[in-house]
């Protein structure tokens, strides 16, 4: 195997396997905070059509970037065939994520390289928190009716307060569509603020399910209520949708972060889902985030990618940097 040179850049994992989330304790809800919002689409899109031509990551550069990502993997898998067995690889994969043989071709062999998260579903939270065992990797679990998210406030509260006896460390809530349809913002807040109580110390990502809200107009607001009522992440897909996570979709989702921090100064993470399993797309987030937020947001503590199948993609593009050839992805276990 070919030796090649260090990566470069700032955008390399820490070295611990903790998570210190920031939390958002939430404002009381004011809608003439974004009441007169008014999105523009062909702005959006023009802004976000330009990313891949202004910035250009190539080589060492393109390396470091791809090892960045994969710090901000929520490794997911959210299958009606999934088992403890899968569930127990899905965990393996998450403390070793890139073979070891790449890793020490890089150099980076002692840099503690791990995925921010495992997702699953309730039933097998247990399972994974077993198989991570003392790897500081938390358990997300998808709740209150994922992906639907068509059932009664009890029911979604008692969903949550299961998944985080169960070991749970972030909860991954579905809002309810028709609130946010209907334009009923206020129902929208207490329905999440009642939610996040129900969390406790756990981390709560609150999805939007974009694909499903018809203006960009409503994903702004609706992104502004759920800070409001104190998500730590806002999350623009639960991968289920016919349109997950879109360049367009983030930018606006993230512009509602940075002007809620403008106006409270609490963080709220970001976290894009759905059809994201190339390696260059998560480059395009990453370029996004930077551009947008600022390398501070570029931590798994404010930025997550949702995927199951993007690890296998940024394996196979580090392989080809290290050697100069592409491996079929089978050589890539749970990819």
């Amino acid at each position: 195997m070919e030796q090649k040179t260090r990566v470069k850049g700032n955008f390399i994992p820490s070295k611990s396997h903790s998570v210190l989330l920031h939390r958002n304790d939430g404002i009381p809800f004011d809608a003439t905070v974004f009441e007169d919002l008014n999105i523009n689409r062909s702005a959006v899109e023009r802004r976000t059509a330009t990313l891949t031509g202004r910035r250009s990551v190539k080589k060492e550069w393109q390396a470091a970037w791809l090892l960045k990502a994969v710090s901000c993997i929520d490794l997911t898998t959210l299958a009606g065939n999934d088992t403890r067995s899968n569930v127990s690889r899905l965990c393996a994969k998450a403390k070793s994520p890139i073979r070891k043989d790449l890793l020490k071709a890089m150099g980076m062999q002692d840099a503690n390289i791990h995925v921010a998260a495992v997702c699953v579903y309730h039933n097998l939270i247990k399972d994974a928190v077993t198989a991570l065992g003392d790897s500081g990797i938390p358990v997300a679990a998808v709740s209150t009716g994922f992906p639907a998210g068509n059932i009664s406030l009890d029911e979604k509260i008692d969903q949550i307060e299961h998944s985080v006896a169960a070991g749970a460390k972030e909860i991954d809530i579905v809002v309810s569509r028709r609130l946010v349809l209907q334009s009923d913002w206020k129902g929208l807040y207490d329905e999440v603020a009642t939610c996040r109580q129900a969390c406790g110390k756990a981390h709560m990502k609150t999805i939007l399910a974009t694909g499903e809200i018809p203006t960009l107009t409503k994903v702004a607001k609706a992104s502004w209520v759920c800070m409001m009522a104190g998500s730590d992440f806002i999350k623009t897909s639960t991968g289920k949708e016919p349109v997950n996570a879109t360049l367009p979709v983030s930018l606006v989702m993230i512009r509602a972060i940075r002007a809620y921090h403008e106006l409270t100064g609490d963080k709220v993470g970001f976290k894009p889902a759905g059809g994201i399993s190339k390696a260059k797309q998560a480059l395009n987030w990453l370029i996004l985030v930077k551009e947008e937020l600022g390398n501070e947001w570029l931590t798994p503590e404010l930025f997550r990618f949702g995927a199951s199948s993007l690890l296998g993609d940024i394996e196979r593009q580090l392989e080809h940097y290290v050697t100069g050839r592409y491996s079929a992805s089978f050589r890539h276990p749970m990819a």
